[in-house]
C-alpha cells in the first residue's frame, strides 16, 4: 500500500494531476488527528473491536512512510523514467520493473520501522482487544499479573517465598522473548537498511 502510494505522489503535478491536493490531505491527516476517543468509536462502529483488523486496518497507510518513500523516487535519475516511457512501459510495469527493485532499500527501511513500530505497540491491543487469546504479545506481557484466584491457593510458605522473590528476573524474560522476533528479522534487511536510512538525502 506504501508502495502504491508514493510512486503516483512522487510524479509531477503535470503528470498526476491532483497530486498537490492528494498531498496535503495525507499531510493534514498525518499532522491532526481526531483523538482518541473518535478513533475508538469508528472502530467499534465498523464492528472491528476484538478482531485482528482492529489492530491493521486503522494503520495500514502510515504516512511518514509514504512520504519518505515518495522522496526516495523523486530522487532517482528523471533519465531512467524518461527511457522507460521511449521504450513503451507504462506505469504498472515502470513502478515493478524499474522503481520497485531500485527503491528495495528505501522499501526495506520503512518496511523494518513499521515492523517495530507495530511490535512494540501494546496500547491498541489494550483499549481494542478484550479477549486474552487474541491480544497481541507486548499487550499481553503487559498485562501478565498474577491472579487472585492463584494466591488464594497458595499455602503460607509458597506466599512468602513468592512476596521474597524479585521480578527482575521475569521482566528479563519478558523483554528477551519479545526481541527474539526483531533479532530474527534485522539481520535480513540489515544490507537494505544501511542504504536506505539515507533516504532524500542525496540530491541529484
Amino acid at each position: 500500500m506504501t508502495v502504491l502510494m508514493a510512486f503516483p505522489l512522487s510524479r509531477t503535478p503535470r503528470r498526476f494531476k491532483g497530486r498537490n491536493v492528494y498531498m496535503w490531505c495525507l499531510v493534514i491527516a498525518m499532522l491532526f488527528s481526531g483523538g482518541l476517543i473518535p478513533w475508538y468509536l469508528t472502530i467499534r462502529s465498523v464492528g472491528l473491536i476484538d478482531t485482528i483488523w482492529a489492530l491493521v486496518l486503522p494503520g495500514a497507510v502510515p504516512i511518514f512512510n509514504v512520504i519518505l518513500l515518495m522522496n526516495f523516487y523523486r530522487n532517482l535519475p528523471k533519465e531512467l523514467d524518461e527511457a522507460a516511457m521511449m521504450d513503451g512501459a507504462g506505469p504498472w510495469n515502470t513502478l515493478f520493473r524499474l522503481y520497485l527493485p531500485l527503491g528495495l532499500p528505501a522499501i526495506a527501511t520503512v518496511t523494518l520501522l513499521s515492523v517495530v513500530g507495530h511490535w512494540n505497540a501494546f496500547f491498541d491491543g489494550l483499549v481494542l482487544i478484550h479477549t486474552p487469546a487474541n491480544m497481541p504479545l507486548q499487550t499481553y506481557i503487559n498485562t501478565f499479573l498474577l491472579q487472585p484466584a492463584q494466591i488464594d491457593n497458595m499455602d503460607p510458605e509458597m506466599l512468602k517465598t513468592l512476596m521474597q522473590t524479585s521480578d527482575q528476573g521475569l521482566n528479563a524474560a519478558k523483554v528477551m522473548v519479545s526481541m527474539i522476533p526483531i533479532l530474527m528479522i534485522y539481520p535480513f534487511l540489515q544490507r537494505y537498511f544501511i542504504h536506505g536510512i539515507v533516504l532524500g538525502s542525496v540530491k541529484e
